[in-house]
């Protein structure tokens, strides 16, 4: 045997913190809410989980500037030259070596806080506008409102359709790369190469002080924007 084809020591590293795997369920959640009160036109809950994935966006902006390591997004973003190169070899099976996100999958978690924020925030004009009690409702004009409220509809297929390619993903990862994707984000650790250094965790103390001002942030922002 080569010794390129033996066989490497792996050590288990704590890649993903609890704040982020409890956001990143919770999300999943609230969207999965979102989707099935939108369905069965119970709009009351559908606000309500729409102001819940905000305070959590509002949160996980915040977690990503000031949070674990894993968790920044000046840890995990790569450039967008780097992305598609790692995409080059999507199929290519080999082991998991990242510590955290991969180059490619850097930019769906910004993609997906974007479209999460962005249709949040429509919602919030949408519901003011629906009941005519909005505080922007008088001063909006109609071309604009309307654009808004079809950009909310635009933009919930576009959330859709990422929330899709990043099942998707997983499951290439899976099956094509022999990658386990999905059980880190339960257990928060994952197996990788030795000597593999663990990212600096941070402490629940800070990421409550955190998600309290995240909620606070969405709560102000709902309160000028809801009727």
């Amino acid at each position: 045997m080569r010794a390129a084809e033996l066989p490497t020591a792996q050590t288990r590293v704590l890649v993903w913190d609890l704040p982020i795997r409890l956001s990143h369920w919770a999300l999943a959640l609230l969207v999965a809410a979102a989707y099935v009160t939108w369905r069965l036109n119970w709009m009351d809950w559908h606000a309500r989980a729409g102001d819940a994935v905000l305070a959590l966006v509002c949160f996980r902006i915040l977690w990503g500037f000031f949070g674990s390591d894993t968790a920044r997004f000046a840890f995990f973003l790569a450039s967008p030259r780097a992305g598609l190169a790692h995409l080059a070899h999507g199929l290519r099976r080999e082991p998991d070596r990242q510590l955290g996100h991969n180059p490619a999958g850097g930019w769906m978690v910004l993609l997906l806080l974007a479209l999460l924020l962005a249709e949040t925030l429509t919602g919030l004009y949408v519901a003011g506008n629906v009941a005519d009690e909005g505080p922007l409702t008088e001063i909006t004009p109609p071309a604009i409102a309307n654009a808004l409220t079809d950009l909310h509809a635009w933009l919930w297929q576009a959330l859709l359709a990422a929330v899709a390619l990043h099942l998707l993903a997983i499951l290439i990862y899976g099956v094509a790369k022999g990658q386990n994707l999905l059980a880190p984000m339960i257990t928060g650790r994952k197996r990788l190469p030795r000597p593999q250094s663990p990212p600096r965790v941070i402490g629940a103390a800070r990421a409550a002080l955190l998600a309290g001002c995240g909620a606070l942030a969405a709560a102000l922002i709902i309160h000028l924007l809801s009727p």
